[in-house]
């Protein structure tokens, strides 16, 4: 669901590069089949805290709940991944709207997940399958502010959510390998 107002406000949120944006825009329609790739490496840290380093940046760190016996000391799994999808539907809404020329003064993204974990991460709990397992309802509000109307605003969010990569990756099956290594 999507609330969209039309804002009168001359205060409007940090601009991206729209040349930049339109540029990279072209090199996507000219190689479609370009691919970049993401890389994290996640260490343990204790119990379920674990850090994941993604490039320059501080680690990501992860943590489970007190009541799945973890120290509670940051977002749990399941909280980190609605994140990248706030994230990329927030950075998706950014791009449509700055090619469409529309300054937006007020962007939020509300997301809400229903996930079981009965399996207990196969540790012995109920027998489940994979499709069983994992969120099994996404719930999503923006909240849209901007130089347009809200028929555009929702058109906005309309286009960026069919082209969120990250909700992409939710909806859609991809292929999946894991493998364990030797330590050096």
């Amino acid at each position: 669901m999507t609330t969209a107002t039309a804002s009168t406000t001359t205060r409007h949120l940090r601009p991206i590069d729209r040349d930049g944006l339109l540029d990279f825009a072209r090199a996507g329609r000219e190689n479609p089949e370009r691919r970049g790739t993401n890389k994290v490496h996640t260490v343990m840290q204790g119990q379920f805290r674990s850090w994941s380093f993604v490039g320059i940046h501080n680690p990501v760190v992860v943590d489970e709940p007190l009541h799945l016996f973890g120290e509670n000391t940051a977002p749990a799994p399941g909280e980190i991944v609605l994140s990248a999808l706030g994230g990329c539907l927030g950075v998706g809404i950014t791009a449509v709207a700055t090619e469409r020329q529309i300054k937006l003064s007020r962007l939020e993204i509300f997301l809400e997940a229903d996930i079981g974990n009965t399996a207990a991460w196969g540790a012995g709990g109920a027998r489940r399958e994979p499709a069983q397992m994992g969120f099994q309802s996404i719930r999503v509000k923006v909240l849209v502010e901007g130089d347009a109307s809200r028929e555009e605003l929702d058109e906005i969010v309309k286009t960026a959510n069919y082209y969120s990569p990250v909700a992409n990756t939710m909806r859609n099956p991809i292929a999946f390998s894991i493998g364990t290594i030797e330590a050096d």
